[in-house]
């Protein structure tokens, strides 16, 4: 299971994550519609960028799935981060109250 500070790269692009807040769906943590792997692990030979999976990610942003599960991106790819099939959605940052 992926632990909360894991830090994980992707097999077909630039892209680079660390886990904020874990939860089981990231077993299935993808990139570009690959696997995602270990910042140390081994990139499969031959593995390519699926293009329903390129809308590519911003660097310094957070992504979150349905079950809570949240992950900061430390590097921008051009692959888009999904559990499975889902994509995972930008978190939109909170408003600051007015201040009157």
């Amino acid at each position: 299971m992926i632990k909360n500070g894991s830090r994980l790269r992707s097999q077909v692009c630039d892209t680079e994550v660390i886990v904020v807040k874990a939860a089981d769906s990231l077993d299935d943590l993808r990139a570009g519609g690959v696997p995602m792997v270990a910042i140390d692990g081994e990139k499969a030979v031959g593995a390519t960028l699926d293009v329903d999976f390129a809308d590519g990610t911003v660097m310094g942003k957070r992504y979150v799935d349905d079950s809570g599960a949240e992950v900061l991106v430390t590097k921008a790819g051009l692959g888009s981060l999904s559990v499975g099939a889902t994509k995972l959605s930008l978190k939109e940052a909170k408003p600051l109250p007015a201040s009157d």
